[in-house]
């Protein structure tokens, strides 16, 4: 017998889809709940209201990141700590391994030239202090040399600039002149107290930088000597089934360093050199040490080339004119660009992929928080630290488990 009660029951309702059995009809099967469904009604699924209290799935998602996250920033922020603390231990370890992956190709070319392993060490570190050092006495001597002309071309220019201010618009009287210069002076009296602290802090750090300085050179020989050692050491201290990812990401993160360092030299250089060709068509008293001087202080990037640069074109305004001046701002901006547009793309390559923005905030970050040592590590840290975390996001570690490098934790190569 048909009843009416049971074709309702067997009847699909088209806006619940509600059969039989999820009226609870007697001797129908059970229902089984559709995978994900306790999740849409606890997240309030469209058409479904939220259970009082609940969570949605969202809010949940946020929460488990957020403390994540604030996990890691606790952590990284105990790290920043403890290094700003040991500053003048760090310094100079970070300082030697940036001249480790400089001289490394010198030894390793030496060596395979069969001169003996500690004579190619000696080789490279006298040849690095004899080319710094007979840089710093050239710029030294240029300038003793053309303090004489540097002088008497400022007071040129001095003149020229009362005379200039004499007939124009603003018809500044000789009075005024000296009024204004008389305040200037004063202002940097007025200052002379703080000048006066901070050559009291220059004299008592000196006893550190002689000590960071020999800290620097035990550090980069040893690294020189046993860098496959101290790496063996350091990836056998995490856990045996996370030293391959270790590895790996220390042989990737070394190649980068390595070719960052390369690089930033043949930059540095050709900053340099552009800038001081600029200043000796320009006829400016210290083309030499100009040129010198932009070649130390591109190893900052960004933040080193554009000091140095506003300093040639002060020096072109005082000893030249303004007219030099424009010029010379012009050819600095000229090398900027060809090192941004030319340099960069064809001698960096793929070898350090991080881009010009990333460049840019983290020199600017760095020297916020750490001063010139931090613009000075900015980049090659963030370099490296790309380039190892997505070698460990990658998952190629895990295919290294099976070999002898995994389980040893072998260093990186020439390192």
């Amino acid at each position: 017998m048909d009843l009416p009660w049971r074709r309702r029951s067997a009847t699909t309702d088209p806006t619940t889809s509600t059969t039989g059995a999820d009226l609870g009809e007697p001797g129908a099967p059970p229902r089984v709940p559709v995978a994900g469904e306790a999740e849409e009604a606890r997240a309030g699924s469209p058409g479904r209201a939220l259970a009082p209290g609940a969570v949605p799935q969202g809010m949940l998602v946020a929460g488990a990141w957020g403390w994540r996250l604030l996990v890691v920033a606790a952590c990284l922020a105990v790290l920043g700590w403890l290094v700003s603390r040991l500053e003048e231990i760090v310094v100079p370890l970070l300082i030697a391994i940036l001249i480790c992956a400089l001289l490394q190709p010198v030894v390793r070319l030496l060596t395979r030239r069969r001169v003996p392993h500690w004579l190619a060490i000696v080789v490279a570190l006298l040849a690095l202090v004899v080319v710094v050092g007979g840089l710093l006495v050239l710029v030294v001597t240029q300038v003793r040399a053309g303090a004489g002309d540097l002088s008497d071309k400022g007071m040129a220019a001095y003149d020229s600039l009362r005379q200039f201010l004499r007939t124009s618009p603003l018809k500044l009287t000789d009075g005024e002149f000296d009024q204004y210069v008389g305040q200037a002076g004063q202002a940097l009296q007025d200052a002379s107290q703080q000048i006066l602290s901070g050559v009291a802090a220059i004299g008592s750090a000196a006893g550190h930088l002689v000590a960071g300085g020999l800290l620097t050179l035990f550090a980069t020989i040893f690294l020189l000597i046993d860098g496959r050692g101290v790496w063996h050491w350091v990836v056998r201290l995490f856990p045996r089934a996370a030293r391959p990812a270790v590895d790996g990401a220390g042989q990737a993160g070394w190649q980068t360093l390595s070719s960052f360092v390369k690089v930033q030299v043949v930059v540095a250089a050709a900053n340099g050199i552009g800038i001081g060709l600029f200043a000796f068509f320009l006829g400016l008293p210290l083309a030499v040490p100009i040129a010198i001087l932009v070649f130390l202080a591109s190893f900052i990037p960004v933040l080193g080339a554009i000091v140095t640069g506003a300093l040639a074109v002060v020096l072109a305004l005082v000893v030249a004119g303004p007219v030099q001046a424009l010029v010379m701002l012009g050819g600095v901006l000229l090398v900027h660009l060809l090192e941004a547009h030319v340099l960069q793309p064809l001698v960096m390559g793929g070898a350090v992929k991080v881009h010009p923005l990333a460049v840019v905030f983290a020199v600017a970050a760095g020297s916020l928080v750490a001063g010139i040592p931090g613009a000075l590590f900015a980049v090659p840290t963030a370099a490296t630290v790309n380039v190892m975390v997505k070698y460990v996001a990658s998952g190629r570690g895990k295919a290294r488990l099976e070999g002898p490098a995994a389980v040893d934790g072998a260093p990186p190569a020439g390192a």
